[in-house]
């Protein structure tokens, strides 16, 4: 999306990972530390945060990519994967936004996307899948990955 022509001149629309209210950041003001304008949290926290069916459609709606790892309590490989994860969501930094939805918990979400093993990643952006990851990475690969396919 090219935001400098859009009519919110040049701001991006970015889902709160605490509260899901969606708040108009300028690109040049993501990396200083960007809070929610209702709840004042950060909307690049540091860590994974997890989805429900009441707020995935506005995280991946948004113009910033989101990362969402498809998992599940009972998948060792997914287990084995989620250090990593969060470390990953450590070190991305902003911009990019790393969350995990649960499909035990939320199944329409899963079958909407196809997800047919797990842990499975997709990154979304402005709505649309634009990668998807089938399988447990360790750490390098994990981040390879998503600075190949998730960068805003």
């Amino acid at each position: 999306m090219n935001t400098t022509n859009s009519p919110d001149n040049g701001r991006l629309h970015v889902a709160c990972p605490k509260c899901a209210t969606t708040n108009r950041v300028s690109r040049e003001r993501l990396a200083d530390g960007a809070h929610c304008g209702t709840c004042h949290e950060p909307l690049f926290p540091g860590h994974a945060f997890a989805l429900t069916t009441n707020d995935f459609a506005k995280h991946v709606n948004g113009d910033v990519p989101v990362v969402v790892d498809f998992w599940a309590s009972w998948c060792g490989p997914c287990r084995m994967m989620a250090p990593a994860y969060e470390q990953a969501a450590e070190r991305v930094g902003p911009g990019i936004q790393l969350a995990k939805l649960d499909t035990e918990a939320e199944p329409e979400i899963a079958q909407r996307f196809g997800i047919r093993s797990i842990p499975t990643l997709i990154a979304f952006r402005n709505g649309r899948e634009i990668a998807r990851q089938s399988g447990a990475l360790p750490l390098p690969q994990l981040m390879q990955w998503i600075t190949t396919h998730a960068q805003i």
